[in-house]
């Protein structure tokens, strides 16, 4: 064997792992999508998944095609509903008050303290003012 012919399965070996496991991450991607979509009734989601077991990189790239948009639109709403809940369990546990007022007198003694400035506090003062 030469050294090239070596060099250059390592690098067609390197390739494929690469699309495989780049294969997989879409996969695994597009089957949350599709559980992750109230709009699809179960009898499509049965058949991309039959699809996807069958031809599995020809549905891939369809799905990614037709529904790709939407897909990382999905993604956006998860990630700003999980954020929603982390923020209110966090104020539900911090003993702050939730009014707009009491925002302000934290936010005033923070910035009395050091421990944010002046900055700071316009953009909190602001923020608590807008949900009122």
């Amino acid at each position: 064997m030469s050294f090239w012919t070596t060099i250059w399965d390592a690098i067609w070996w390197f390739l494929t792992i690469f699309v495989f496991v780049a294969y997989l991450m879409a996969l695994f991607s597009i089957i949350s999508d599709l559980f992750r979509d109230h709009k699809l009734n179960g009898w499509a989601k049965a058949v991309w998944m039959l699809f996807l077991v069958f031809l599995p990189f020809v549905t891939a790239l369809v799905y990614l095609i037709a529904r790709g948009r939407g897909m990382g639109e999905r993604a956006q709403q998860q990630a700003a509903q999980a954020q929603e809940a982390a923020n209110e369990y966090i104020r539900s546990v911090s003993g702050v008050a939730a009014t707009p007022a009491a925002e302000i007198a934290h936010a005033k003694q923070l910035l009395d303290s050091g421990a944010i400035t002046a900055e700071e506090f316009d953009k909190l003062k602001q923020s608590a003012l807008a949900k009122a």
